[in-house]
């Protein structure tokens, strides 16, 4: 039986640029006690790096202040509903004095705070952490003088600090994605640091809620399922319960749908070992996660446990890498997909006769992806040459913008002398744009000070976190669970994997994950025994350029995957169609999976 006390948080916002719709939702809804935003990415950092420097009262999420709070403080006020975001992004302070200001017009009496501590920028220009290597690859510190943003990601015990100091409002810079809802958890329900179960629930919760109506249809492997109601798509609520189980909910009323299979794509999305994917605050381990259909929209989660907290914060850093340009074409006709790899090939050619008799040197990289001909599904495409329509997406990097300037020129350039059927000219060349890197490391906690700043007094107590003790961090077996035998005795006929599973699939920096959830438990053998990691290895070789994990999560009959070095350097360093690994698992789903034939005709 679940405890009488249950606190209920939506979550309003996965990015920067998200609808605005949801906190409309919320309030007329009624009944909840938190709302919480979630801003902030590695290439948001950057753009609110770069605001900051044209204006010290910028780098933040203006549209969270003049959009989202402005048309609903009051109705936020009157319910008594907490509100915590990240919105802050590299200037909270600016952020929340913007707050201030909007609640003093609206005649209101609301106690803002904010949190800082985790830009660590001016540590890395003071050469405090010169030495330091990045995390996966060991490469070396960037250049300072190329550093755009550096950045601690904080974990949600300042966050429940402020709201024992009595706050409505929490704006933060970076911290995990997490913790603006672990951080109403903590407070609401006493939470300590030997509550690492319980905080791995909490994270949980607020890992499901992060991304907004990816919980609730969003994204979602059967989206015929939700295609007729997308336009009022629900935002989810997370009742969570102090053992940190929750049920994922959203408004009545809305579209979109609240399934077992909604949710249990949302945990796969984005995580690497299931069983250790760690936070500031608490290593969890969801491989034992169990996943219910409580009702109509309503699914309950439970079963998340954790190991104590690790002893420093990862880190990332964003920093200039030169410049990239990027042109999308378009050919018609017969043979059009051979058509531009001729025109792009020319256009490359002339810009490289100019880069030489200016003595520069090639370009670092060029990417050519033809959409229309199964570009993204490598040697597994089923269409043949000899395509009529297709689009290309024509990229290249370079450390000198002229360089990237000279390939534009040429490209406009060649258009008379283009095979017949070029479109895709229009709206004037394109300008090139930085090239902008991720720098992952981990930085010791007690390096790291932490303010928490109440309604504007700034002679609060800096908030030190205290050091780690009790259990260790995970020691992580090295045994992987055992996964579910398979009865090799029957006939087999192959069906695609989409029968049989759902799908969701993203990025780590420079690492995808492709989380599978069998549809039934008795599906995920045969899908076990089908997927190794050489087999996705192979299907993504035209990607890859590091090895393949794969990880068993049986509490709800999941395998995810992890690929190493697979997304050309990830988000905006990328040259990529797909930077982020958004698509994977619409590539895997269609792989021919092995099954009994009597299996196979239950399926039709």
């Amino acid at each position: 039986m679940r405890d009488k006390k249950i606190v209920r948080i939506g979550g309003a916002s996965g990015y920067w640029g998200e609808s605005d719709m949801a906190v409309p939702q919320f309030l007329a809804a009624g009944g909840l006690d938190y709302i919480v935003f979630d801003y902030l990415a590695e290439i948001t950092m950057s753009i609110m790096a770069r605001a900051r420097s044209a204006d010290p009262e910028k780098g933040y999420a203006l549209d969270f202040v003049s959009s989202v709070l402005k048309k609903n403080l009051t109705e936020i006020a009157a319910q008594n509903v907490k509100i915590i975001s990240n919105a802050g992004g590299v200037n909270p302070e600016a952020c929340a004095r913007a707050i201030r200001h909007l609640i003093r017009d609206l005649g209101l009496d609301l106690r803002v705070a904010v949190v800082t501590g985790d830009d660590i920028l001016d540590s890395f220009r003071d050469g405090a952490y010169g030495s330091i290597r990045e995390m996966f690859s060991g490469e070396t510190l960037p250049d300072v003088e190329k550093m755009m943003s550096a950045n601690a990601y904080l974990g949600a015990f300042p966050i429940a600090a402020a709201l024992d100091k009595g706050a409505d409002i929490i704006v933060t810079g970076r911290c995990v994605d997490s913790a603006v809802t672990l951080g109403a958890c903590i407070h609401e329900f006493g939470w300590t640091r030997d509550d690492i179960d319980k905080l791995s629930g909490g994270s949980l919760a607020g890992h499901v809620i992060e991304c907004g109506p990816q919980a609730t249809g969003g994204n979602f492997t059967d989206w015929r399922e939700v295609a007729d109601n997308i336009v009022d798509i629900g935002y989810p609520i997370a009742e969570i319960a102090s053992d940190g189980s929750f049920i994922c909910t959203k408004p009545q009323d809305t579209g979109g749908i609240v399934t077992v299979g909604t949710v249990s794509e949302q945990i796969v999305y984005e995580i690497g070992d299931p069983r250790a994917y760690i936070l500031p605050d608490v290593v969890c381990d969801f491989s034992d996660v169990t996943v219910t259909q409580a009702g109509e929209n309503s699914v309950m989660v439970s079963g998340a446990t954790g190991c104590a907290a690790p002893d420093s914060y990862k880190a990332t850093i964003t920093y200039l890498d030169g410049f990239r340009g990027q042109m999308p074409l378009s050919f018609t006709g017969f043979e059009a997909d051979e058509k531009i790899k001729v025109f792009t090939d020319a256009a490359l050619s002339r810009a490289r006769k100019k880069l030489v008799e200016l003595a520069m040197p090639d370009y670092e990289e060029v990417s050519l992806e033809v959409l229309g001909t199964e570009s993204q599904y490598g040697a597994m495409s089923k269409v043949s040459k000899g395509a009529r329509e297709v689009v290309g997406k024509f990229s290249f990097k370079h450390v000198d913008k002229k360089a990237i300037v000279i390939l534009f020129k040429e490209i406009t350039g060649l258009a008379l002398a283009s095979p017949a059927g070029l479109s895709g000219l229009g709206g004037g060349r394109p300008k090139p744009s930085p090239v902008v890197r991720l720098f992952s490391c981990l930085i010791p906690k007690e390096d790291i000070a932490i303010s928490v700043d109440v309604a504007g007094d700034m002679n609060s107590e800096a908030f030190t976190l205290e050091t780690v003790g009790g259990t260790p961090v995970c020691q992580r077996s090295q045994n992987q669970p055992i996964m579910p035998p398979c009865d090799l005795a029957d006939d087999r006929i192959s069906v695609p994997l989409i029968k049989l599973a759902w799908g969701r699939s993203g990025d780590k920096g420079n690492k995808a994950n492709i989380g599978i959830i069998a549809r039934e438990a008795e599906y995920l053998p045969y899908i076990a025994m089908a997927l190794t990691e050489q087999v996705v290895a192979a299907r993504f070789d035209h990607f890859l350029e590091g090895s393949v994990e794969r990880f068993l999560m049986p509490g709800f009959n999941a395998i995810n995957y992890l690929l190493h070095d697979a997304l050309g350097g990830g988000g905006i360093a990328s040259l990529r169609n797909d930077p982020q690994g958004k698509c994977f698992a619409q590539i895997l789903l269609d792989h021919p999976i092995p099954v009994p034939v009597e299996l196979a005709e239950r399926l039709v």
